[in-house]
């Protein structure tokens, strides 16, 4: 990996962990545990629309282990690595079926794949059917949530990254040149 895209990776990472840092110093929008907006998914979200899967996801999980060194717990750290996992290859595949088009709706599924995988995880650690009665609500947040970030990468994508200054930074071929 060359100097400019390792500088270009951290950014975006840095970007994330800001977001995310913001947005834990934020009380909850509601009172039922595991939601909250995932401002940090319009990072995942750019970087989808505009590079590569590999570069998606090594920000994603660098911002995860950073995160979960810096303000969380060994348990928050595997929820983090599901959800997000989970969020970053369903997102992956539906900006993939509708050829980049509709930000939103892939934010949308995205969001309610990285409820699923947290409460995948919930279920293992718990081993209780009990936490499933959360389904509904994780479902109807990650749309909510979905909508919103989707919203905000869209108006990144057009209004904060030209077209001549996106292709300074971003390639989707993969090459690192």
């Amino acid at each position: 990996m060359n100097t400019k895209k390792l500088t270009f990776l951290a950014m975006f990472t840095t970007l994330a962990l800001i977001i995310f840092t913001i947005e834990s110093a934020i009380p909850p929008l509601v009172p039922i545990p595991g939601i909250k907006l995932g401002l940090a998914n319009i990072i995942t979200l750019v970087l989808l629309m505009n590079s590569s899967l590999s570069d998606a996801l090594w920000v994603l999980l660098t911002r995860i282990l950073l995160a979960s060194f810096f303000f969380g717990q060994a348990l928050s750290l595997l929820y983090s690595l599901a959800g997000g996992l989970c969020c970053l290859l369903v997102m992956y595949l539906i900006n993939r079926l509708l050829q980049g088009h509709f930000i939103f709706l892939t934010s949308i599924v995205g969001a309610m794949f990285h409820n699923l995988g947290q409460l995948s995880v919930a279920y293992l650690v718990v081993r209780t059917t009990g936490v499933i009665s959360y389904l509904p609500f994780l479902m109807l947040s990650g749309v909510l949530t979905g909508l919103f970030t989707g919203l905000c990468a869209y108006f990144i994508q057009r209004f904060l990254i030209p077209a001549t200054a996106g292709s300074l930074f971003f390639s989707k071929s993969g090459d690192d040149n």
